[in-house]
């Protein structure tokens, strides 16, 4: 059964991803687990050991429900592939309402690439039981859940409850190819004033060469968020704080105004076919997430980059201050609070997110569950495809802006709106840091926020 699918599917399948240190607040009125009853903290449904579980995933998770079903044969699976809430399509949130309406059709398990789900499923709504189940109240132990790297499970926990795992951590870093550095002759930059005189330098020494991409709904995480650009600072249950007309935000635009000039920033997306054809070859550097990696640089329908080539270095400071760095992704599970069989949905959940068989063995990107991640570290260097070790990443893990929140709706899709259209069309986005955060207070209202 297929529920929906998108274009961008594969952008889906890796975010995989990671916020290490946050400790941001989500939004929430009253969590589900205040004054419930049941075993863990909430109504639960009357029991029933053998039944199938369904569970929801997109295309690239589908591994993990084969991994966890040759590990557990005798736990019957009903796998469901869905588009994940790729890009903010809000496809869980929409459906699991439909589902409350009807009082029945719940899975129960669902896999979301988004960070900000547990803000809503979280609540109860209209008097309705909230989708997902309180994990730590014994359905999940708390010996595993504190074994998740530190910070991991803050887009997971509302009002000091944990509602979900995290599958991999997402950390922007910075991606380089080593060979074509050397080759030009170039040092690889150490603050983003350094980064902005290469690109400046690329641009005029090696037209047709990048130092990054602007083009996708993610670049806000990428870059505003390494600035630490307040545009997304959840400060409260229902409240958050805007200002992207800070002196952090302008350096930022003005560094993407500037590549985007002289084209050693492209506006493509890196899921584009334009892209791969033209810039296959001429990529110099890219700051992006750790799964950039498998999803574009070590990927023969991407850039498909040589063996011995693709370096990475921990995430770059502006001069004078400490480096922080964003994340993009890192998908998150849920187990739903109307499970027949909880037992089951617990312990398929348990598997996806800490065993090696699939985190270590089989997944695309860097685990969130902390012994695993070690190990996948350990696989991905012995395998001599990079030409540096990974230790950038692990760096970048711990230097995640704890002041870039998690709120009920995403950011991607109010940049997609209101600055994407402005880099496609060759404006200014420091120009327009006020028109972003106006959408940005616009949408938070809606969604029931105050907005400071």
């Amino acid at each position: 059964m297929k529920l929906s699918s998108s274009p961008r599917i594969r952008r889906a399948a890796v975010l995989g991803a990671a916020a290490l240190t946050l400790t941001a607040t989500l939004a929430g009125c009253s969590a589900q687990g205040s004054g419930s009853n049941g075993t863990y903290g909430f109504p639960e449904a009357k029991q029933d050991k053998t039944s199938t579980i369904t569970v929801w995933v997109d295309s690239s998770r589908q591994p993990a429900v084969e991994a966890f079903e040759k590990a557990n044969p005798s736990i019957k699976v009903k796998a469901v592939t869905y588009d994940g809430s790729a890009n903010g399509s809000n496809s869980f949130k929409t459906k699991m309402g439909l589902y409350d309406k009807a009082g029945k059709g719940w899975p129960d398990v669902v896999f979301s690439s988004q960070n900000n789900d547990a803000s809503w499923a979280s609540q109860k709504v209209g008097g309705k039981q909230a989708f997902a189940a309180r994990l730590d109240k014994g359905l999940v132990p708390s010996s595993t859940l504190s074994n998740f790297t530190k910070g991991s499970l803050a887009p997971c926990t509302v009002d000091g409850a944990t509602y979900c795992v995290r599958n991999d951590l997402a950390q922007t870093a910075l991606w380089y190819n080593k060979s074509l550095l050397e080759q030009f002759g170039y040092q690889l930059p150490t603050t983003w004033q350094e980064y902005q005189a290469l690109g400046e330098k690329v641009a005029k020494d090696h037209p047709g060469y990048i130092v990054g991409a602007v083009g996708d709904t993610f670049t806000p995480e990428v870059y505003m968020w390494a600035s630490k650009c307040q545009a997304n600072d959840v400060t409260g249950p229902r409240s958050i704080t805007v200002d992207t007309t800070s002196s952090e935000c302008k350096q930022a635009a003005s560094m993407i105004d500037t590549l985007v000039k002289n084209k050693s920033l492209t506006t493509l997306s890196v899921f584009s076919p334009d892209f791969v054809k033209q810039y296959t070859g001429k990529v110099l550097m890219m700051p992006g997430p750790s799964w950039y990696a498998g999803a574009l640089f070590n990927n023969p329908e991407s850039l498909n980059v040589p063996k011995g080539q693709l370096g990475v270095a921990a995430p770059l400071p502006w001069k004078g201050e400490s480096a922080v760095t964003g994340n993009v992704g890192g998908g998150t599970w849920f187990i739903s609070s109307h499970s027949q069989n909880l037992s089951a949905a617990s312990k398929f959940v348990q598997f996806v997110t800490t065993d090696d068989s699939y985190q270590v063995d089989q997944a695309p990107g860097y685990p969130a569950y902390a012994p695993a991640a070690k190990k996948w570290i350990a696989k991905q260097e012995s395998s001599g495809y990079y030409a540096t070790d990974l230790s950038g990443l692990t760096t970048a893990a711990g230097e995640v802006w704890t002041g870039w929140g998690y709120p009920a709706f995403s950011q991607e899709a109010i940049w997609a709106k209101s600055i994407t259209p402005v880099l496609t069309s060759g404006g200014s986005v420091e120009s327009n840091l006020d028109t972003w955060q106006t959408a940005i207070k616009n949408q938070a209202q809606v969604n029931g926020y105050t907005v400071k």
